[in-house]
């Protein structure tokens, strides 16, 4: 009852002036900051281990506008959702849009780390091309349906969960739609290897060059920026050159050095949220 709760006051939210969303979402998350104690500290740990230089109160007040950032994310999902394309297009700049152009037709991997933009990127992206995505499924069937109805609002988005593996992510690819893929979270070393995130060892996903090798797919990263004031930037960068390498440790911390740099130039709007380091080398302590 209480989701379906939510997601009405959601879709009541669409219908409100962009900048009062903006407002909502910067209060909902001041509030998540005092409520979310788990989270919060969750968020502490990563900043400690990717910023051991940082002071406590920069890393407190980096982690109160992570909270910020990640809380505008979830309620300005409203207008991705509802609103009409022509309200969400309105609030997206595209830069680089030369690069997305250069990979429709063929085989292609749309890098989209986990910053708190990355739905409204993909809302445009979904609306300019056909596209084949993964998805996690959630604890409630009622959320994973919205999820899916919404993210399939444009085109044809064709949406996998991770149980049902690469075989028809491989398939979609090999007709030309073009793989949305965050892979930067921690999914064990099962189909990974630990390599270096900001100095500490982290399980990686190998999974990006391998399907890159499977299907001979450039690989364009891809990256939504949340404006402040309103509004998205969303940034195609220009396709990996040399790329699968050959060597997927290689290639992996090429991955998330590159990762590292978008960090670096917004980092209250990367995913701090996540237990990134959940996963540790054999015999090293837990951070979590």
């Amino acid at each position: 009852m209480w989701v379906r709760l939510g997601v009405l006051i959601l879709w009541l939210i669409h219908f409100l002036p962009f900048r009062l969303i903006v407002a909502i979402g910067n209060g909902l998350g001041s509030l998540l900051y005092l409520l979310a104690a788990e989270r919060r500290r969750v968020g502490d740990v990563n900043l400690k281990l990717c910023f051991p230089d940082m002071s406590d109160e920069a890393r407190r007040q980096l982690m109160r506008e992570h909270f910020k950032m990640f809380a505008r994310g979830l309620i300005e999902r409203s207008v991705l959702w509802w609103a009409s394309a022509k309200r969400i297009n309105g609030l997206i700049r595209v830069e680089g849009i030369a690069h997305f152009e250069s990979i429709k037709g063929r085989p292609a991997i749309l890098l989209t780390p986990h910053f708190v933009g990355m739905d409204a990127g993909g809302q445009w992206v979904a609306q300019h091309t056909d596209t084949v995505c993964m998805y996690a499924n959630q604890k409630n069937v009622y959320l994973t349906e919205l999820l899916l109805k919404k993210r399939a609002r444009f085109r044809t988005q064709l949406l996998y969960s991770r149980q049902q593996g690469l075989r028809p992510i491989i398939k979609g690819m090999r007709a030309n739609m073009p793989f949305i893929y965050p892979p930067d979270q921690d999914q064990g070393v099962k189909d990974g290897v630990f390599v270096p995130f900001f100095g500490v060892p982290a399980a990686t996903t190998t999974s990006v060059s391998r399907i890159a090798l499977m299907t001979g797919a450039q690989v364009v990263p891809s990256i939504t920026r949340v404006l402040p004031e309103g509004g998205y930037v969303l940034s195609f960068y220009p396709a990996w050159e040399n790329y699968p390498s050959g060597d997927e440790v290689a290639d992996a911390r090429r991955m998330n050095e590159f990762i590292e740099q978008r960090i670096l130039e917004m980092p209250a709007q990367y995913f701090w949220l996540h237990k990134r380091f959940k996963t540790r080398p054999q015999g090293e302590a837990k951070y979590y």
